[in-house]
């Protein structure tokens, strides 16, 4: 019966990784327009970056290393590399000599498509618990 909640722990770990996931495109969309943030640069696109998060244990009878799959875990949050969009616009306080202003390398379209794509993802592990509960519930009811 231990084993029996890991499922539910795994799904649990995929919705708070998209609920990170869609903050993250949240922020992006936020601040398609800022052209100077904290640091005086232009906002640099932001990607939440995830990696599976694994038990190792040695089993006593092989000896061998066995991996147990605990979900998924958030290692951190990575500025994009993709170089800046040069805009012209010469009465912007940011635009420099020639009226060019650097602004954020966010691309609203591909936010969207994240976005729907980490909301598609939530909903699947919502599915998945949930269907794990019912199979819970049938199962108690067996037992009665």
């Amino acid at each position: 019966m231990i084993n029996a909640f890991n499922t539910l722990r795994i799904s649990a770990s995929g919705l708070s990784a998209e609920r990170l996931r869609m903050d993250t495109v949240a922020s992006n969309i936020a601040n398609v327009n800022t052209t100077r943030g904290e640091n005086g640069q232009p906002y640099k696109r932001k990607i939440a970056v995830f990696q599976e998060n694994l038990d190792s244990a040695i089993d006593n009878q092989t000896g061998q290393t066995k991996d147990k799959l605990l979900g998924v875990k958030a290692v951190g949050i990575e500025e994009d590399q993709s170089p800046l969009r040069r805009v012209y616009d010469p009465s912007n306080p940011d635009a420099d000599a020639e009226g060019y202003v650097n602004m954020p390398n966010v691309n609203i379209l591909n936010e969207m498509a994240d976005m729907i794509a980490s909301t598609r993802a939530y909903e699947a592990n919502v599915n998945a618990m949930n269907a794990e509960k019912g199979m819970f519930s049938k199962a108690l009811e067996i037992g009665r």
